[in-house]
């Protein structure tokens, strides 16, 4: 199975497991207002993206991230989407949206920023994209709800912009690999 293929099903996975895990407040340490779970899950799809930016350009990443939406949409639909509860609805159209919306943009910020130092363009594209999904995702999911939104938007932003810098060490080490990849023909994908 190709990079490609690999990227995408693990997209869709990375998705789901995130959706599941942001209904869960951390209930330790007096963050239950502040953080859920889905935070330290989430930002790895930002690393896919940009793994898969690097290996095959812009438009092969955007099929890894149409492919990881669509998986990772129906999964969330049948495996976290309780349709008698409002929230858990609006989490699965929040998680699309603000998803769609923020890998493409990453998708689109990786591009330009590609030739500068190997850090630049994850780095950046990766804390605009979190930042773009995160507001986007608490205030369509959690708006009017009574949930605390935005200190859980601004507890869940600060995990993945340091989990944004810690995905830059897999990144470095996964270079090489990808590099074999970029030399294959984009015509198989």
């Amino acid at each position: 199975m190709n990079l490609y293929y690999k990227l995408s099903i693990l997209m869709g996975i990375v998705v789901v497991i995130s959706n599941y895990l942001v209904q869960f407040p951390i209930n330790y340490f007096n963050l239950s207002e502040i953080l859920t779970y889905g935070a330290f899950t989430y930002p790895v799809t930002f690393l896919i993206t940009d793994l898969a930016n690097r290996a095959y350009g812009k438009i092969v990443a955007r099929k890894v991230v149409y492919v990881g939406f669509f998986i990772g949409i129906f999964l969330t639909i049948i495996v976290s989407t309780n349709f008698s509860d409002i929230i858990s609805i609006r989490i699965a159209i929040g998680s699309g949206l603000a998803f769609f919306i923020a890998q493409n943009l990453d998708v689109q910020i990786f591009d330009k920023l590609r030739k500068k130092n190997w850090y630049i363009a994850p780095l950046y594209s990766s804390i605009i994209g979190s930042t773009t999904d995160t507001f986007l995702f608490f205030s369509i999911a959690f708006f009017a709800t009574g949930v605390p939104w935005i200190t859980l938007a601004l507890g869940d932003l600060m995990v993945k912009l340091f989990i944004a810098l810690a995905m830059l060490v897999p990144f470095r080490l996964l270079l090489s690999k990808v590099k074999d990849c970029s030399e294959q023909s984009v015509s198989k994908i």
